[in-house]
């Protein structure tokens, strides 16, 4: 999470939203989000149904404008990586 906040003005210079998810509860997010000074917000599934349909465990996905994932990265990315890939987007018609 702290690599996102460290790179956060990079993604939004592209247009990029980063979100966390976790099926940790609202005040734990707050708690967290505190702690290490988050700018993006964490999103609860504490009913565990976006990790039904995404999966559970460490995973990045870079979903286009249209809803589409476009990148499927599991465990912790390297944030260059994630940003080329939303630089590519854009220059698509």
């Amino acid at each position: 999470m702290q690599a996102f906040q460290d790179d956060l003005l990079k993604f939004e210079s592209l247009s990029a939203q980063v979100l966390g998810v976790s099926a940790d509860d609202l005040e734990t997010h707050r708690r967290f989000s505190a702690e290490l000074g988050l700018k993006f917000p964490l999103i609860s599934d504490s009913d565990r149904k976006l990790a039904g349909l995404y999966g559970k465990g460490r995973i990045t996905f870079l979903i286009d404008k249209q809803g589409v994932i476009r990148l499927v990265q599991a465990g912790f990315p390297k944030n260059e990586e994630i940003l080329t890939e939303i630089r590519k987007l854009e220059k698509k018609p």
